[in-house]
């Protein structure tokens, strides 16, 4: 009787692990979609601020843009925060970024700088809003990817070896207490001959 319970709360199991699985599948192919917008709009910003960077480098020189960094890093203050939350019964990070900006004037001067520098300053605030957002969604998709693979061995762990190796204890069971049940009945008819005999 336990066995037989054991055995439906399995197949229950597996039930519920096949429709996790597919509502994961679903979940991974809308997201995907996402993913490969990200992918690309952070690609497009990334190869966007390397041109402005290499433009900017090349016409003020690396030590002068170096210098300019390290004068630019004073007025900007970065804060990130990360919050987990529970989403599909995954742990997912959502981070929040902002850059604030002290000072509304640049650190250098018009004078001596590249025109590009201005460019470049707004790419990389924009590329650093897209990393962070590609960043997720990436984390996102390999939990993703790594729950489904968890979710897989486990639904083919029941299907495999448990609900199996449970049928086949029943099965045993079965044809032992059958096996004895037909002893018995044959034991109870020589009994009844031997009375019916005296």
């Amino acid at each position: 009787m336990a066995l037989r319970k054991r055995l439906a709360f399995a197949e229950k199991g597996e039930n519920f692990l096949e429709f996790k699985r597919e509502q994961l599948i679903f979940q991974v192919k809308k997201l995907y979609k996402d993913y490969l917008g990200y992918r690309k709009e952070f690609i497009a910003i990334y190869s966007k601020t390397l041109k402005k960077l290499y433009q900017t480098y090349k016409e003020m020189g690396k030590r002068n843009l170096t210098l300019i960094s390290k004068l630019s890093k004073i007025q900007f203050t970065p804060t990130i925060s990360i919050q987990y939350v529970k989403k599909i019964g995954i742990v997912v990070p959502e981070i929040t970024y902002e850059l604030k900006q002290e000072e509304k004037l640049p650190a250098y001067t018009f004078e001596n700088t590249s025109h590009y520098i201005d460019d470049l300053n707004r790419n990389l605030k924009d590329f650093f809003q897209n990393i962070y957002r590609f960043s997720e969604i990436e984390d996102l998709m390999l939990k993703h990817a790594l729950n489904f693979k968890k979710i897989s061995r486990r639904i083919n762990g029941l299907k495999n070896v448990i609900i199996p190796r449970l049928r086949s204890n029943i099965k045993q069971i079965k044809s032992i207490l059958e096996e004895v049940d037909r002893e018995s009945f044959v034991r109870l008819k020589k009994i009844k001959d031997l009375i019916i005999a005296e």
